[in-house]
């Protein structure tokens, strides 16, 4: 069960929930990933939809390694994500809106 007020999400790999949440380290390690200039813009390319699948993938990590997952991106190559891109792009926006929403606004 996640907890949208502390910012996790669910996503179903391989038949199994997983919890994802952006920890600050976790975010460090995204924005690394993906020689974003700031998170901020980041979070603009996924709220005027102008994200690639990189972008979704390097959230999803990011998710996935802060609700303690320790496997490596390469894993999630061949792994099924219940509900295939679509539900991929839609849980890392809403990793992203949620870590950075205000306390009494998790969406």
């Amino acid at each position: 069960m996640v907890n949208p007020y502390a910012g996790e999400v669910a996503l179903v790999l391989g038949g199994e929930s997983c919890v994802m949440r952006l920890t600050l380290g976790a975010l460090a390690e995204m924005e690394a990933a993906l020689g974003a200039d700031s998170l901020v813009a980041l979070v603009t390319r996924f709220e005027e939809g102008r994200f690639s699948s990189r972008d979704v993938l390097a959230v999803i990590v990011a998710g996935l390694r802060g609700g303690g997952w320790e496997g490596q991106p390469s894993d999630l190559l061949t792994v099924e994500i219940e509900g295939g891109p679509v539900a991929a792009a839609r849980a890392a926006a809403q990793l992203l809106a949620r870590a950075f929403a205000m306390p009494g606004e998790a969406g």
